[in-house]
């Protein structure tokens, strides 16, 4: 968080708390979290349909620079 230059956006928040549930819930393991973020609400990035392993890995990697 600190080295963030602006506060987390809604989605930002929201994809968190999905997150939080799912671990939460004790679900590790990536097909399950797809499931869970699919069934959730949270849009997947790029106007794409359905959470996949890339697009999940490439947000990932997009939110934590």
């Amino acid at each position: 968080w600190q080295t963030r230059s602006a506060p987390p956006t809604a989605y930002e928040h929201a994809l968190a708390d999905t997150l939080q549930a799912i671990f939460a819930d004790e679900i590790d393991d990536l097909p399950r979290i797809l499931a869970r973020l699919d069934a959730s609400g949270v849009a997947p990035p790029a106007g794409e349909a359905r959470w996949t392993e890339a697009s999940f890995r490439a947000e990932l990697r997009r939110l934590g620079r």
